[in-house]
């Protein structure tokens, strides 16, 4: 692959997906040259928290792996340096990496802007050039094109094939369905709510709305604004939030660990 200018190809572990909160555990980045020479850049980050149950078990990374490396301030300087005025690729660095880095660098009061940078995203091109819908999977696993598509009976007809091609594909001898539980996710949820108004993040509560979205924790804002909690009860929130401003103000707080069983 011919480049013009430099091209940084960006991936980021981090210790969530909360873009406006969480942190870098680990950058690599590879730059390919004009000339065709690649250089890289590699290290792991001490994001000066805990790294949640559920990234350590994804990355491999534990927070021991970390205790010894630089924060991120410390190295931003070099970072932005390694990556100059390069392009920037990867895999769903557009809405994921790339807006992250941005905050990293901004708290860390180094200068770094995209205003001139291509931004080559593999996710986007490939969900752009290959569908996901019911049609391409069944032709994918069953050999042959969908007839019918969208008639409820034929979709349904259609899935179980899909399920059943599944089954053969990855059931390494054994045809029963249960084969097909090692590919569900364990459900995990970063919101206290159903109506998803407050958040988890590092053990505590956020709202994401109002004046403090995103910004102090409801522990915060009790003890400097009650008055905000106490407005909260006279609108238009759900009992849930409501009781969980109740008693807030009374000084109970949730434990992360009631809601999901696991400490982020």
């Amino acid at each position: 692959m011919r480049v013009a200018k430099p091209l940084i190809i960006l991936d980021l572990e981090t210790t969530g997906i909360w873009i406006e909160k969480d942190r870098i555990i680990e950058i690599a980045m590879i730059k390919l040259l004009p000339s065709g020479q690649k250089e890289t850049y590699h290290k792991r980050v001490n994001p000066l928290m805990p790294i949640p149950k559920v990234v350590q078990e994804l990355t491999g990374i534990t927070d021991a792996d970390v205790k010894d490396a630089p924060v991120f301030k410390t190295i931003a300087r070099e970072v932005a340096a390694f990556i100059g005025e390069a392009d920037i690729g990867g895999f769903n660095v557009d809405k994921f990496d790339v807006p992250l880095l941005e905050r990293e660098f901004i708290e860390a009061g180094v200068v770094f802007a995209m205003a001139g940078r291509m931004v080559y995203d593999a996710q986007k091109v490939f969900h752009l050039n290959n569908k996901r819908d019911l049609s391409s999977a069944y032709t994918f696993y069953c050999g042959k094109p969908l007839e019918g598509a969208h008639s409820a009976l034929a979709d349904t007809a259609a899935t179980l094939e899909v399920l059943e091609s599944q089954v053969k594909s990855y059931g390494e001898g054994d045809d029963s369905i249960g084969v097909l539980s090692r590919f569900v996710y364990p459900e995990r949820s970063d919101f206290y709510d159903s109506e998803r108004k407050f958040r988890w993040w590092n053990g505590e509560l956020y709202m994401m709305f109002g004046k403090y979205a995103r910004k102090e924790s409801l522990r915060e804002v009790a003890r400097k604004d009650p008055g905000y909690l106490e407005w909260m009860l006279g609108k238009d929130f759900s009992e849930e939030a409501k009781a969980l401003v109740q008693g807030v103000l009374k000084g109970q707080f949730p434990k992360f660990e009631s809601q999901l069983g696991e400490k982020p």
